[in-house]
């Protein structure tokens, strides 16, 4: 999954254009980003971008900046004009009536305020009556409570059968970002434990606990315990390895300290189906017993002082404000690095995103998404996805048994770009102005419920996964489809008259970054039907392993910060389609060229400026603790390794800018990883 830039979506098959009107670049990239002081070959990312850089201040109430904000900062104060025309507009709906009321009261500080507890006393009065482990797996399975433990559930589609769907479980628990915040060995995160065990002490306060200390160090050493049970990130993503199907009644032999009849009573998933027994998928699979026996090992009064602070965490945004600001002095300011909360007015708009998605999202689409854009983009990903036909049908490592199911996987692409054919339908959530504990609550249960309803049913292809305004886009293995929301086909990054290199170098890098994860190491073990399958020769799939490997362990060598390296397993997925998606679209800008030589344009050549936009698609400027975070947990890499780690592999950012054995990222051509 990759954000990416819109830059000339709508304009892919316009004829070349560089007048500028006031507000474009001359042809659609910052001139006075580059630093020719910095050779393109020790640093492309800083040599494109410098210019920036070197003045760009990150916001208080964001642990970043670049375009990716830019781009999020525009489509919020859009969803915000949306709102506050549905507080204006007569004859409202009653689905719009419903975004205006919850927004309202998100909004509703002072009546908040007056509320303090008394909204959420029920839920907690019912977590400090938990007798015995029974009463506390029902308490984690409760979807209406939104609470966490050793395991998490979630309903998904069936790997190895992409026509049903399942439900899916997987170790969960832990109030830190990932296991290695609890196990590394390292002094900033030494200091975030410390400042953990603060933020737990202080959740408790609130609750009215006493030896709020003492009780907050035995939470802490329960979720220790379930990091040490729990397997690395890096594991967490291999489809094989987390693809484990059982019955209900296998589980609670294999991991038999969990009460399960109790958790799965709870979160009323059915017991049977019409194939018979309920089955259930385990991702990860030897780390369950381990799990299981932490928690029958913990006192119960424990658990209930861990689900306390779980709630006071989730709700935290609805409670009072001296809750709403403890829990950001953890996870915004001391893991993130920010020192100042977003503004009411955005956090309430991204609320209804979270909560009522579609019911925005029709409106955002309706404004800002014209069907002539659907049309272009439409057109501009047919002509990648054609690109990377091409590309295949060329490959010389891979022989014509593999190649020729490669290319039905492709052919079989489904397509989504901009917004849903069906909307959802909302009518069954209930909002009230004066209860937005509860319409929290109550929107957590219609989401679930929504899903349980249809569970024994085939499964919906229609169906979106993000939502219309959401700047980002994604690849899904188990519908072998490429969605694109609204959300990212969007300014800053439109420029009308940008030239080829440029949309082939930002969106054009992007959309075959989506496409390349249908081939990358995981998305690679699903064919055309979404079915997680093995469809590659023996010696072809080991061919391709020995790829993947060299390139993880090139991520490997990269040090974003003093003692902390990218971790190339971890990031490989991103990292392939990252390359793939690059150099499939630099074949499509010449493919697009038709044999004709481009321009040169303020002195830089085609492929010049196509890598340059590449480049400065990914401008951005992280905080030390967002950093550290994506480092130890996230399976995208930082954004200049995006750029450099990339580049480096490519023949033809070597050709462009005559990169020399002296360089600091040159790689000798058979060093180069070379994948599709």
């Amino acid at each position: 999954m990759k954000t990416f830039s819109y830059a000339a979506l709508l304009c892919a098959a316009a004829t070349l254009a560089y007048a500028a009107s006031p507000a474009v670049k001359p042809w659609g990239v910052e001139l006075s980003y580059i630093d020719k002081s910095v050779a393109p070959g020790d640093d492309f990312f800083t040599y494109a971008n410098n210019g920036w850089l070197k003045t760009a201040i990150i916001p208080p109430e964001r642990s970043f900046a670049g375009v990716n904000l830019e781009l999020d900062k525009q489509n919020e104060e859009r969803l915000k004009a949306i709102v506050a025309e549905l507080h204006t507009r007569r004859g409202i709906t009653e689905e719009e009536a419903k975004l205006r009321d919850l927004y309202d009261a998100f909004t509703d500080r002072a009546a908040i305020e007056a509320a303090g507890l008394s909204h959420a006393d029920a839920d907690l009065k019912a977590i400090a009556s938990l007798n015995d482990a029974a009463d506390v797996a029902r308490a984690m399975g409760n979807p209406r409570m939104g609470l966490d433990g050793p395991f998490g559930i979630y309903l998904g589609v069936d790997d190895k059968h992409p026509t049903n769907y399942s439900v899916n479980l997987y170790q969960s628990g832990l109030g830190m970002p990932d296991r290695d915040y609890y196990l590394r060995d390292d002094k900033e995160l030494a200091n975030t434990r410390a400042a953990y065990k603060k933020y737990l002490s202080q959740m408790l306060g609130f609750a009215g606990v006493k030896d709020a200390d003492a009780r907050a160090d035995a939470i802490y050493k329960l979720e220790h315990d379930l990091a040490d049970a729990s397997w690395p990130a890096q594991d967490r993503r291999d489809a094989d390895k987390t693809y484990n199907p059982m019955k209900i009644a296998d589980l609670a032999k294999m991991a038999p300290d969990f009460p399960w009849v109790e958790f799965f009573a709870a979160s009323g998933v059915p017991a049977s189906s019409p194939r018979g027994e309920r089955m259930v998928i385990v991702a990860e699979r030897s780390a369950f017993p381990k799990l299981a026996a932490v928690f029958k090992a913990t006192p119960i009064a424990v658990w209930r002082d861990y689900l306390t602070v779980r709630y006071l965490h989730t709700y935290s945004a609805y409670l009072p404000k001296k809750i709403d600001d403890a829990d950001f002095a953890f996870y915004g300011a001391t893991l993130q690095g920010k020192t100042a909360q977003l503004d009411r007015a955005t956090r309430g708009v991204d609320l209804l995103d979270t909560e009522m998605g579609e019911a925005l999202g029709k409106l955002y689409a309706e404004k800002y998404f014209p069907a002539e854009a659907k049309m272009k983009a439409d057109a501009l990903v047919h002509n990648l996805l054609k690109a990377y036909a091409s590309d295949i049908k060329t490959l010389t490592w891979m022989t014509p048994a593999t190649r020729q199911k490669a290319l039905e996987k492709l052919s079989a692409y489904m397509l989504k770009v901009g917004y849903p054919d069906h909307w959802r339908d909302y009518s069954a959530l209930r909002v009230a102005r004066d209860d937005l504990v509860g319409d929290v609550k109550n929107a957590t249960e219609f989401e679930w419920k929504r899903e349980l309803a249809r569970i024994d049913n085939p499964v919906d292809r229609t169906e979106w996964g993000m939502s219309v305004p959401t700047n980002n886009a994604y690849y899904n293995p188990t519908l072998n489809e490429i969605v694109f929301p609204a959300g990212i086909l969007q300014p800053p990054f439109f420029d009308a008259n940008a030239d080829d290199a440029v949309n082939y170098g930002e969106i054009g890098a992007t959309i075959g970054h989506e496409i390349s994860h249908g081939f990358d190491d995981q998305g690679s073990k699903y064919d055309g039907t979404g079915t997680l399958k093995d469809w590659w020769t023996p010696q072809d799939r080991k061919n391709f392993d020995a790829r993947t490997t060299a390139f993880a362990a090139q991520y490997d060598e990269y040090e974003p910060l003093p003692g902390i390296h990218i971790n190339g397993k971890l990031t490989l997925g991103e990292n392939i389609a990252d390359l793939a998606g690059l150099v499939i679209a630099y074949k499509a800008y010449h493919l697009s060229l038709g044999g004709k030589p481009a321009p040169v344009l303020d002195g830089y050549t085609g492929d010049q400026r196509f890598y340059i936009a590449y480049s400065q698609s990914w401008r951005e400027k992280d905080r030390d603790g967002r950093l550290r975070e994506r480092l130890l947990s996230n399976p995208h890499s930082p954004a200049a390794w995006r750029v450099n780690g990339v580049v480096r592999n490519d023949d033809g950012w070597y050709a462009a800018f005559k990169i020399k054995p002296a360089d600091k990222f040159y790689l000798a051509p058979d060093k180069r990883v070379r994948l599709w």
